[in-house]
C-alpha cells in the first residue's frame, strides 16, 4: 500500500444488498484510497472513490482476466452470490462455488494479502435457538437439503484448506444473519416472493392476523451495520470467523409488536406444506427446504465480533425489519441491476 494513497480494496458482488452498503462504508473511510466494485453488470450508481468493472465469476476470464482486476489490491471483499435460478442448483453451484474457487485462486496468484469472505449463518449445522447462541466453533456443515446452505458450507471447507496452505493471506469469514435495509426491499421481494407479488400488498395494516410457524426464531441485522463489520475486518488484524447479528432475536412476540397485529401460531408442518404447494405450483421461487433450514439454524453469539472487531450494530433487529417494510411499501431500490426498484425499474 502507498501510505499517501490509502488502501486499494476490490469488492465482488458490489451491486447487491450487501455490496452497495460495503462500498459506501469503505469509500467513506480515510484509510481507503480507492474501491473497485466488480459485478456482472456495471451500475448507474456513482460514489466518490468507487470505480466499476464487469466480471462474471462463473465464466473463465470474462471479459478480462480476474487477476488483472486484483493486481495491486490490498484486500478483496468477496460478496458475489447468485440466488436464482432456485430450480436449477447446478447453475447456482457453478456461479457461487466454482466462481468463488476461481476468485480464491486469483487472490493467491495476485498476492493479495487480505481476503474477507461473506459466509452466512446458514453455514451452521442445526443447533439450539436459545440465547446467548452458539459461537464460531459450532459445526458449520449447513442444512444439506438446501442449495444455499450446501454452497456456503462447502466454501467454508475450501477456506479451511486455503488458510492452512497460504498462511501469508489473512482470511476473514463473516457470518451475518438475515440482512435488510430499505433499498434492498425490491430485490429481496423478487428473490423470495417472486416478481409478480406487488409490494403494496405486503403491508401490516392489510393483515387481519399473522400466522406464525411454531418454534421459529431467527436473527436479523441492518445491512449497513453488517457493512461496518466488513469495513472493520478489512482494516483490523484479525483472522477467522465472526458472527454478526442484532438484538432481539425475532419470534412471534417481536413480529406481533412490530406489525401491531395479532399473531396466530400454526404448526411448522402446516406452514411448510403451504410453502411446498406454492413451490410446486410455481407461485413462489423460494424452495421449502430453505424453510426447513431456517427452522434448524441456531442463534449466534456475536461476542467475538464485539471484542475483537470492536463492532456493535447501531440498529436493532426490529429497526432492520422496519426499514425493509418501508422499502417494500414504496418499491425501494438503487440504481443497480439487482436492486432496481420503482425509481429505476
Amino acid at each position: 500500500m502507498n501510505a499517501s494513497q490509502g488502501l486499494r480494496v476490490v469488492v465482488t458482488g458490489a451491486t447487491g444488498n450487501v455490496g452497495t452498503s460495503v462500498i459506501r462504508a469503505l469509500s467513506r473511510d480515510p484509510a481507503v484510497g480507492s474501491v473497485l466494485g466488480l459485478a456482472r453488470r456495471v451500475p448507474g450508481l456513482v460514489l466518490p472513490g468507487v470505480e466499476w468493472a464487469t466480471v462474471d465469476l462463473s465464466q473463465e476470464d470474462s471479459p478480462a482476466p480476474l487477476e488483472a482486476h486484483l493486481a495491486g489490491a490490498d484486500a478483496v471483499v468477496h460478496l458475489a452470490w447468485r440466488f436464482h435460478p432456485t430450480r436449477r442448483p447446478p447453475v447456482t453451484w457453478r456461479s457461487n462455488v466454482e466462481g468463488s474457487l476461481r476468485l480464491f485462486e486469483a487472490v493467491r496468484r495476485a498476492d493479495v494479502p487480505v481476503l474477507v469472505h461473506a459466509s452466512s449463518l446458514a453455514t451452521y449445522s442445526p443447533g439450539p435457538q436459545d440465547d446467548p447462541g452458539v459461537d464460531e466453533q459450532w459445526p458449520s456443515h449447513g442444512w444439506p437439503d438446501a442449495a444455499y446452505c450446501r454452497e456456503k458450507a462447502y466454501l467454508e471447507r475450501v477456506l479451511d484448506t486455503f488458510e492452512l496452505r497460504y498462511r501469508q493471506i489473512r482470511v476473514v469469514r463473516m457470518r451475518p444473519s438475515f440482512m435488510f435495509k430499505e433499498t434492498s426491499a425490491s430485490e429481496q421481494r423478487r428473490i423470495f416472493a417472486g416478481r409478480y407479488l406487488p409490494g403494496a400488498l405486503i403491508r401490516p395494516d392489510l393483515l387481519p392476523f399473522l400466522p406464525y410457524p411454531q418454534g421459529l426464531r431467527f436473527q436479523t441485522l441492518h445491512t449497513d451495520d453488517a457493512a461496518e463489520a466488513f469495513r472493520l475486518a478489512v482494516l483490523t488484524d484479525v483472522r477467522g470467523a465472526f458472527n454478526l447479528a442484532a438484538d432481539p432475536a425475532v419470534d412471534a412476540r417481536v413480529l406481533g409488536e412490530l406489525l401491531d397485529v395479532r399473531v396466530v401460531p400454526v404448526p411448522a408442518a402446516v406452514a411448510r406444506g403451504a410453502l411446498a404447494t406454492a413451490w410446486r405450483t410455481r407461485t413462489s421461487p423460494a424452495p421449502p427446504n430453505l424453510f426447513d433450514a431456517v427452522l434448524r439454524i441456531p442463534l449466534m453469539d456475536c461476542a467475538r465480533a464485539h471484542e475483537e472487531l470492536g463492532w456493535r450494530p447501531a440498529r436493532s433487529a426490529s429497526d432492520a425489519l422496519r426499514a425493509f417494510l418501508r422499502g417494500v411499501a414504496h418499491g425501494g431500490g438503487e440504481d443497480t441491476a439487482p436492486m432496481a426498484g420503482k425509481q429505476w425499474g
